[in-house]
């Protein structure tokens, strides 16, 4: 059971979270609001009997519902609203810096045009409360060509974006699937990430390794079944953006207590905590940290760990980086000196 110390320092610490998909921060009294102000009709008579419905068996089922509650995103003050939501909640949660995934082909498929959504994004972000970045990612379960397509419509904002990833449906869709779009990203300097390893296997890590040549793998959990990839993982230090209330709600792992972060860490892997979807898997950065940390017999030192690695992954320039690992070492000298504090 977590105690009141660890609980505050893991509430407290700096951080920085690196998988939070924006359209995922979408909780239901937002959906309603945004449904009543555009005149969407919802397939769902509350708040209440939407919530109920986040109740999924696997990353499919869930798939559903997500896009299911995008289709409210209709005008610029849409995205702007629901990004600065986000942003002032994980502010709360002492997220210093947060690197935000969007998905540009669910909203301009409903005719949503590029610029209204990436600027409503944007803009939130610029007036949020902490430091914030874009990094657009392509929907794995669509073509390669139709990614390409939204990566011409998005060069015109290549000073908005960071980066781009790969999401949505991991099964049968491996990275090597989209080898020259992301070949292309590279070519323009964007920094490339992909989810790899989560419900598909092993291999796909890889994969997104050596053929999209991405710089961090988000999921990432079932390294530890091939030893040799997870040596490789600690040897390169590739960064793996992990979910824990995530990996439970969609049954990568069946209970919290089962989750492998421990042993990612005891591995020498730069593991990461971060949301993924918060609005529909049950809580934003502080709810994860606490989820885990009340399961699994993590310590002060892995907390201190885990807050740097959170900045060591982060696509930031080196000032910044420095900055933000320094306000972590100093929260952590402060927290060693309270009583009981094993660092």
């Amino acid at each position: 059971m977590l105690n009141d110390q660890m609980r505050n320092i893991v509430q407290q610490m700096p951080k920085a979270e690196l998988h939070i998909h924006i359209e995922g921060s979408l909780e239901p009294e937002l959906i309603f609001a945004l449904a009543q102000r555009n005149g969407v009709s919802l397939a769902y008579a509350s708040v209440e009997e939407l919530r109920a419905a986040y109740a999924f068996s696997d990353l499919q089922s869930f798939l559903d519902i997500y896009y299911a509650g995008a289709s409210v995103l209709l005008k610029e003050q849409d995205f702007y609203d629901m990004t600065m939501a986000y942003l002032v909640r994980s502010h709360a949660d002492n997220v210093r810096h947060a690197e935000i995934f969007f998905d540009p082909q669910t909203h301009t498929a409903r005719g949503v045009p590029f610029d209204t959504m990436i600027n409503g994004i944007w803009r939130a972000c610029q007036d949020g409360p902490l430091s914030a970045t874009l990094i657009m990612c392509f929907l794995r379960h669509l073509s390669e060509d139709d990614a390409i397509a939204t990566l011409e419509e998005a060069l015109p904002f290549r000073d908005k974006i960071i980066g781009v990833g790969l999401d949505s449906s991991e099964r049968g869709h491996p990275p090597e699937k989209f080898a020259r779009v992301f070949e292309r990203c590279r070519q323009l300097g964007l920094r490339l990430v992909a989810h790899a390893g989560e419900e598909g296997p092993p291999a796909y890590i890889e994969t997104a390794l050596d053929v999209l040549n991405v710089e961090r793998i988000d999921h990432g959990v079932r390294c530890l079944e091939d030893p040799e990839l997870t040596a490789r993982l600690a040897r390169e230090q590739i960064a793996l953006t992990v979910c824990p209330l995530s990996n439970v709600k969609l049954r990568v792992f069946g209970e919290m207590e089962e989750h492998n972060l421990v042993t990612l860490l005891e591995a020498g892997l730069v593991a990461t905590v971060n949301s993924d979807d918060p609005a529909y898997f049950g809580g934003y950065m502080n709810d994860n940290f606490v989820a885990v940390f009340d399961a699994l017999p993590l310590t002060v030192a892995h907390a201190r760990q885990l807050a740097r690695n959170s900045f060591t992954a982060a696509f930031l320039e080196p000032e910044a980086k420095r900055a933000f690992l320094a306000e972590v070492d100093q929260f952590f000298a402060g927290a060693s000196a309270s009583p009981g504090a094993a660092i």
